[in-house]
């Protein structure tokens, strides 16, 4: 067997001989650009089939890695075990050798994990070209095993290069800006296929590590359930309406449904026992007879399978399954209950005739499945902004009442008023306006949605930019006007902490909000769980990296004492992005660093854009990160351990973060700051590029408040200066050790040693200036007019990052920034030139677009910044 080096250098290898084939078959003009790797692009010759070229191979890059690494996975498993493998739960277990069963059974039973997918504008890829991604990927697959004749591989590989032929002629830019219905099926996409198929592994995997480490106990599995916001996701997205949100719900409800029909006929088609052979028990009998009557199929199964009464009972779920979308005669299931409640009896009826392997391979994953997805796939949930709902409240009143002003005691006084009134006032929602009448309907829906056949279908109203209390009441009081009742309300309402200082002020909030008797019933209504969202993105454009890990580590802290005192725990919704400056690391060691006591087995995050496709595009890669992700939390929670307390680790942390904000927010309010970022990044230009439904700004307004944290985090990485990975820490650090002395040196040593979060800052900001690269940015910042601006501005960004890789390298001990990661670095290396003249390209661009005062074509512009996020593997 060839070692993984070796294999995935022969596999690159390989796609790079398809790859040239099609590119000298398609553009053999390019050719020699691309293979004197250090002569600069021309704008006289048209550069979009040189990009298109790259593009590709960047994504032919990334998809031979993942092969490779599946690969490696399966390897190490073969041949060290599978507690050997990283994110495996038998390494999970093997890490916490002191559980007892009893410790581990609590655990499980608390274990519920919730990935979100996100349709934010990061996610540049259609979904034809995901399919065709998904293909190539498959076909390496096959070509693992080692039974094919040269003939045979010979085959496969002239499909891959028609696949790859296939990427040229599709194109990867979107040409129109995808609908909100687009990003639904984009979403659904992953689930068809491959998360259906993912969580019955998942769980196989889960009871294996179960049994080989206590051996059989009783059936227990981790809860996943997935979430999703495409289609519910209203924030700044004027796209997103209550008839989105229906159209959402009904195909996630349809494809769901598809999957279980596809699964009942494959089943009922094998399961061919017949009574007369096999001696059923009556209690079995009588089980499988239950399930037939339910259909009320008119004996039909009975005829068409005459003796095959597990055919019979298959068969006869099907058609319940048919009818909840077609009814014709049969009895739909009202309830996903009722369908697992079935799918038990049949397991049941199989296991009584010795053919458990049979339920096993046919039936078993089938019930997972409907534990998981229900008949919904997803739980949507609802996001909407505390300006939106605030305006709605203020027109409401205006038709009501006297006009009052937000934030003032008048408007406290009326929002608990008449939150405990047991009547409010009729309002005619004609009268009202149009975005106000909007969300009066999207209550509505939520409130119609719970009483369906699968209340878990439509999940919490999110309320983004939560400032203060009367913001989460307000939600609830317009809950009220539209119908949701006066005692207790069905419906939960989930503040997202964005900023700096909303994080800091949350715990105030949260205790305000909790001695409101009507909040507090409802928070109750789930037990003793209250769910509570952070955001990484707005927090990190607020205050730069290192304040806003600090600011969210003491946040999740401070709230779970705040929840505490109200006999309450918090639940925590991570709102993470791909890359460091989102929130973005590694699984495990993100879960590790959390602190203590505040996962308790629980943890619901973000899966956005381009991230969704590089998790859950493939089978294998999909169970795999499923799997890392559900075993990170299990050993959090099975680490039991005394955690030793260090309060000048914290003490540390709080000067290295204040030092390290003011250097971040000193650049931000430099003059000309703001022209700067506008004039040497290509954020003005990002519109253009059609990655996503919803609009770059929140409103028209040109400010930095205003501006998403997404686009932010792009242009800094597509100007390479990536200041929001890493900005202000070469300051924190030189500022700290001068204060300090060498005392200072020693408790950072330690630190790093010890405090599992100082290590993720680390990390993470060296991965940071690994990427940056200021002779890149340099060229950039000569694209600002104004000298005085440019040099102001770009000679701060250079002094800071050299300061920081001082900083790093004395901390670490490395010589070289990245060498403690060298996988990262061989990665990067792959691509690292290449991109060199896509940015030289670039900036040429721009500047010849934003000269010329005609209209000018935007293609090579924007192919220009899809290739560069391909490269560096994000876009925000």
């Amino acid at each position: 067997m060839k070692t993984a080096p070796d294999y995935a250098d022969g596999l690159r290898a390989d796609l790079f001989v398809l790859w040239r084939n099609v590119i000298a078959h398609r553009a053999p003009q390019v050719l020699p650009a691309l293979e004197n790797g250090e002569e600069p692009l021309s704008l006289d010759t048209d550069p979009v089939p040189f990009l298109q070229a790259l593009n590709i191979w960047f994504h032919l890059l990334k998809i031979a890695e993942e092969n490779a690494d599946m690969r490696t996975r399966r390897r190490v498993e073969t041949q060290e075990g599978p507690d050997a493998v990283e994110g495996s739960f038998a390494r999970a277990m093997a890490q916490v050798p002191d559980a007892s069963s009893d410790d581990f059974a609590r655990a499980a039973s608390a274990l519920s994990v919730g990935p979100t997918i996100t349709a934010h504008p990061t996610e540049a890829k259609r979904v034809t070209v995901l399919e065709i991604h998904r293909r190539i990927y498959r076909a390496l697959v096959k070509l693992e095993t080692q039974r094919w004749t040269p003939r045979e591989r010979a085959e496969v590989m002239a499909d891959i290069e028609s696949e790859i032929d296939l990427l040229w002629l599709t194109g990867e830019l979107r040409l129109e800006r995808p609908t909100p219905v687009d990003e639904i099926e984009w979403g659904l996409q992953f689930f068809r296929d491959s998360l259906f198929d993912a969580v019955p592994q998942l769980y196989d995997r889960f009871q294996v590590a179960v049994s080989d480490r206590y051996g059989e106990m009783p059936e227990s599995r981790p809860c996943v359930r997935f979430h999703s916001w495409i289609g519910g996701d209203r924030d700044g997205n004027p796209n997103v309406t209550s008839q989105i949100t229906k159209t959402a719900l009904a195909r996630s409800r349809a494809t769901v449904l598809d999957k279980y029909q596809t699964d009942l006929t494959t089943a009922a088609s094998q399961v061919s026992i017949s009574a007369a052979i096999a001696d059923i028990p009556l209690s079995a009998l009588n089980g499988l007879q239950a399930v037939i009557k339910a259909a009320d199929a008119k004996a039909a199964p009975r005829r068409v399978n005459p003796g095959e009464v597990f055919r019979q009972a298959i068969s006869a779920m099907g058609s319940r399954i048919a009818a909840m979308r077609a009814p014709a005669g049969q009895h739909p299931y009202l309830r996903v209950s009722d369908f697992i409640s079935d799918l038990g009896r049949v397991e049941t009826a199989l296991a009584a005739v010795d053919a458990d392997r049979l339920a096993s391979r046919l039936i078993r994953p089938i019930r997972w499945r409907a534990e998981v997805f229900g008949f919904r796939t997803f739980t949507l949930d609802i996001r909407q902004n505390s300006s939106v709902t605030t305006k709605a409240l203020a027109d409401i009143w205006r038709r009501t009442g006297a006009a009052l002003d937000y934030g003032s005691g008048d408007w406290s006084m009326r929002l608990r008023r008449e939150l405990g009134n047991a009547d409010l006032p009729r309002i005619d929602r004609d009268q009202l306006e149009a975005e106000t009448r909007e969300l009066l309907s999207l209550l509505d829906l939520l409130k119609e949605t719970r009483l369906g056949a699968d209340r878990r279908a439509l999940g919490p109203f999110i309320l983004s930019m939560t400032r203060s209390c009367d913001d989460l009441l307000a939600v609830f009081l317009l809950a009220r006007y539209a119908g949701f009742g006066a005692e207790k309300l069905d419906l939960r309402v989930v503040p997202l902490f964005e900023t700096i200082d909303d994080l800091r002020a949350a715990p105030q909030i949260l205790d305000e909000l909790l001695k409101v008797p009507l909040a507090r019933r409802s928070l109750k209504e789930d037990g003793d769980l209250v769910e509570i969202m952070l955001g990484y993105s707005d927090s990190n454009k607020d205050g730069g990296f290192m304040c806003s890990t600090w600011e969210l580590e003491k946040a999740q802290r401070n709230i779970a004492r705040a929840l505490g005192s109200h006999g309450l725990r918090p639940e925590y919704f991570h709102g993470r992005g791909g890359s460091v400056s989102r929130g973005g690391a590694p699984t495990e060691r993100a879960i590790a660093a959390q602190p203590r006591n505040t996962i308790n087995g629980r943890l619901r995050t973000t899966e956005q854009g381009e991230v969704v496709s590089s998790k859950f595009a493939n089978r294998g890669t999909a169970l795999h990160n499923l799997e890392l992700l559900a075993s990170s939390v299990l050993t959090q929670a099975l680490d039991t351990r005394p955690q030793l307390t260090r309060p000048e680790f914290n003490d540390a942390l709080e000067a290295l973060s204040g030092m390290s904000q003011t250097a971040y927010c000193t650049l931000l309010r430099q003059p000309g700051f703001i022209d700067y970022f506008q004039q040497a990044s290509p954020v003005e230009e990002l519109a253009m590029l059609k990655m996503g439904s919803r609009p770059a700004r929140r409103s028209g307004a040109q400010t930095l408040d205003d501006l998403r944290a997404i686009p932010w985090v792009f242009a800094w990485s597509q100007n390479r200066h990536l200041i929001t990975g890493w900005y202000g820490f070469g300051t924190a650090l030189a500022s700290f050790r001068r204060v300090r002395g060498p005392e200072g040196d020693r408790l950072l040593s330690e630190m790093l040693r010890h405090s599992r979060l100082f290590q993720l800052i680390v990390d993470e900001v060296e991965k940071s200036l690994f990427h940056a690269d200021m002779d890149i940015a340099a060229r950039y910042a000569s694209l600002v007019p104004d000298g005085t601006v440019r040099h102001a501005i770009f000679d701060n960004v250079r002094r800071e990052y050299d300061q920081s890789c001082i900083e790093l390298r004395s901390l670490t001990g490395t010589p070289g920034i990245g060498e403690r990661f060298p996988n990262m670095c061989t990665r990067f290396s792959r691509v690292r030139g290449e991109l060199g003249r896509i940015h030289e390209l670039q900036v040429n661009l721009l500047s010849r677009t934003r000269q010329s005062s005609q209209d000018m074509d935007s293609t090579p512009l924007l192919q220009s910044m899809n290739c560069i996020a391909t490269g560096l593997g994000w876009t925000g």
